[in-house]
């Protein structure tokens, strides 16, 4: 592969540092920054033990990841983030580290509050200081309780807020304002007795409800620990692996560097929990390519946002939302992974569509056979960058849990890429996770690995050891999981905060009143619209399913609204708290209606004006911000339809017995996948040949058409599509006969 013109490490770094604001933090200067840096380690190590031995309890294992957040958030992230605060000041001495002396007292009280609940759990007795334990409390917190619970609160949206900016914020302060003030709101429908300030800490504060309920749990037991895994893979070589299967599969075909880039990025997706690090990842290889092989700048940076958003919806990871939406629905992983399979498949074959055709119409070349990497060579210096995510995969399939998964991966990921015989030292790490294994094989560890599982991650340690590439050292290994921590920040504020919004919904009853008025208005407006449109005889242009279908287009809507700019895991735990109970009203299946919310909160990521994967790609690309959001967005015209096919027609999602038949399940696929592909034709303007402006239009209300899982409209499609490729072809015999 030719990387002539890709960025050096340095520009990459200042791109992703741009686009990604949890990796744009203040310089601290030496000493706390090396404090700062073994801090972030021992976190990772620490979430890392808790995964293979065992987590403590709840309150105790969020309040000491909820402390790691405030420290390296409140040293990291200034309050008003600028160049002057960002850089270091080292002769100011009210700012020791940089960091100002209301941000040291506000962290120091932030993480006593995280800890409190661990500490007074069991009650405190000491005199002038008597404190209850925790069960005879909840309901009735003391002053203390309050205390604390405010600064937490307080501290959880300051975190939110400086890494992830104010929209979050900002949803998150309506819903407490909604909380508290339930008698004054403006519409009847949204008027409760509200609750004060006491008990609104009380469900806030006190477990397992607000802050320290189950989106946090997830995000500090599972979410953190695929983040580390991702980026110790990528350092380790996997990404790289990835890209040359890439060029290998897609480099010879027509529009080869744009579907290297699709390819690539769905394969990285699959262990990046992050949109913007995928773009920045792949798309330092992929983009400079296309844009040498012809690709306007824009549509290069199209290309890559699209695919890396993709990554999100990708099984099995999904940017670690599968592992909530599996905790939230109670159904095991696999089910998720099943469901999610169809749906991304429609996403991709819409955006390789669109490249593939327009890489027709702009009479782009593809790579020669010299350009593209050997498949031999490849895989006899790469083969084992695979061995730690086939131990996740195996381990996580076979029904153990997500963050023994994640410890056998970054476990087989320091085997593989840090220890060998060369260096005896290091064969410690594999001569201990031989030792974990088998002692998880035996009855002393309770329920444990069966022999084959024993056996077969054994066998995987000794392979991980026999390869001949040189390691890296474990100078990178530490450098790998403090940048893993700085991706997991934004995620786990985000998480904290939005706990907030779920206990609101669970106290008020606020999800079932907005889903109320969601269905209400689409009534009111489908009673406009039926005179109208009415007379078509179809029972999809009836009253019933014109409301259907405009809440479900007020919800995506909300969706992509909401979900501007939020990393992946935390736009779907609010997502799911807010615009899930709507969908229910609707009588949609819950996986559905979860499966429809994540789909339109990752489509944020690539919709202007706030989509920061496209503006990533555009500052590879070198090309205008908002036209490569637009090309993005287009590109990722499946994902944008595909959510209305599994709500109408749950066939798709293959796991839901009641809806699933073999039939119907080809049908809808199959004519969705024909309507995504004929839809790419007229974003493109390129069939057979050139499509003109009336024959696009054709294609694309025909490929609408299909899409819809209807029989009748599949029969309309055909009456509009038809003429399109009789015209095609006639066309294409004038062209050749020229």
């Amino acid at each position: 592969m030719n990387n002539q013109d890709a960025l050096d490490v340095e520009a990459l770094a200042a791109i992703e540092r741009k686009y990604d604001t949890s990796l744009n933090t203040r310089d601290n200067g030496p000493t706390l920054a090396r404090f700062i840096y073994w801090s972030s380690v021992a976190f990772a190590f620490y979430h890392l033990w808790t995964a293979g031995f065992g987590t403590p309890v709840d309150y105790v294992h969020m309040g000491v990841h909820l402390a790691g957040l405030f420290l390296f958030i409140f040293v990291g992230f200034p309050l008003i983030k600028n160049q002057v605060s960002l850089k270091y000041a080292s002769k100011k001495f009210l700012k020791p580290g940089n960091v100002p002396l209301y941000d040291w007292v506000f962290m120091l009280l932030a993480i006593a509050a995280a800890l409190f609940l661990w500490v007074s759990w069991r009650g405190i007795d000491i005199p002038g200081f008597d404190i209850p334990e925790q069960m005879l409390r909840q309901g009735n917190p003391t002053g203390i309780d309050v205390f604390f619970g405010s600064v937490l609160v307080l501290a959880a949206l300051e975190i939110a807020r400086r890494t992830i900016g104010y929209i979050l914020p900002m949803i998150i302060l309506i819903f407490v304002i909604f909380a508290l003030f339930g008698p004054y709101m403006p519409a009847q429908i949204l008027q409760h007795p509200g609750v004060d300030w006491h008990q609104f800490i009380n469900n806030m504060y006190f477990p397992f409800e607000g802050i320290f309920g189950v989106t946090l749990w997830v995000v500090s037991t599972v979410v953190f620990h695929f983040v580390l895994f991702g980026v110790v893979a990528q350092r380790m070589g996997l990404g790289q692996f990835f890209v040359d299967n890439a060029m290998i599969a897609a480099g010879r075909y027509t529009g080869g560097p744009a579907k290297v880039s699709v390819v690539s990025s769905a394969f990285f997706g699959t262990i990046s929990g992050s949109s913007i690090a995928n773009t920045v990842s792949t798309g330092s290889l992929t983009i400079p390519n296309m844009k040498r092989m012809g690709y306007p700048g824009h549509f290069a940076g199209g290309v890559e946002a699209a695919s890396s958003a993709g990554g999100q919806i990708t099984p099995p990871i999904m940017g670690a939302a599968s592992f909530l939406m599996a905790e939230y629905l109670e159904v095991p992983y696999t089910t998720i992974v099943i469901a999610a399979i169809v749906p991304a498949m429609m996403h991709y074959i819409g955006v390789l569509s669109i490249v593939h055709f327009t890489a027709k119409r702009l009479g782009l070349k593809t790579y020669t056979k010299e350009e593209l990497p050997n498949f031999i060579r490849i895989w006899k210096q790469g083969w084992y960058t695979i061995i730690p995510l086939v131990a996740l995969l195996v381990v996580l399939f076979s029904g153990y849990s997500p963050n023994m998964a994640a410890f056998m991966g970054i476990s087989l990921c320091v085997v593989v890429g840090f220890t060998s015989f060369q260096k005896p030292a290091t064969l410690v790490v594999p001569l201990a996770l031989i030792g974990f294994i088998l002692w998880k094989a035996s009855p002393l560890s309770g329920e444990g690995f069966s022999p084959t599982m024993a056996g077969v991650l054994c066998a995987l340690v000794f392979i991980g050891l026999m390869h001949k590439t040189e390691r890296q050292t474990f100078t990178s290994l530490f450098d790998s999981l403090h940048v893993g921590v700085q991706y997991a920040l934004a995620v786990g504020a985000a998480s904290a905060a939005v706990g907030i919004v779920v206990g609101v919904i669970n106290t008020t009853g606020v999800g079932f009143r907005l889903g109320f008025m969601v269905t209400s208005g689409a009534a009111d407006m489908a009673e406009s619209l039926y005179p109208v449109i009415g007379w078509i005889s179809s029972t999809a242009f009836s009253q019933e399913s014109i409301q259907q279908f405009l809440s479900l287009v007020m919800i995506a809507i909300a969706c992509i609204l909401m979900g501007a700019g939020l990393p992946t895991t935390a736009l779907y735990i609010m997502l799911v708290s807010v615009a899930q109970p709507a969908l229910t009203t609707l009588g949609v299946p819950p996986l559905a209606t979860h499966m429809f919310v994540l789909y339109y909160g990752v489509i944020s990521e690539i919709t202007p004006p706030v989509c920061a994967s496209a503006y990533a790609a555009a500052g590879i690309a070198n090309a205008n911000p908002f036209r490569t959001g637009i090309s993005a967005f287009t590109l990722g015209v499946g994902k944008l339809m595909v959510p209305m096919v599994f709500v109408y027609a749950p066939t798709m999602l293959i796991v839901l017995p009641e809806h699933f038949t073999l039939v119907s399940f080809l049908h809808v696929s199959i004519t969705c996948a024909l309507g995504v592909f004929a839809i790419a034709t007229a974003v493109s303007g390129y069939f057979l040949e050139r499509l003109g402006g009336l024959w696009r239009l054709g294609m694309a209300i025909g490929g609408l058409l299909l899409v819809a899982p209807n029989g009748t409209s599949d029969l309309l499609s055909l009456l509009l599509i038809g003429p399109v490729l009789i015209q095609q072809l006639m066309q294409q015999r004038s062209a050749q006969s020229n």
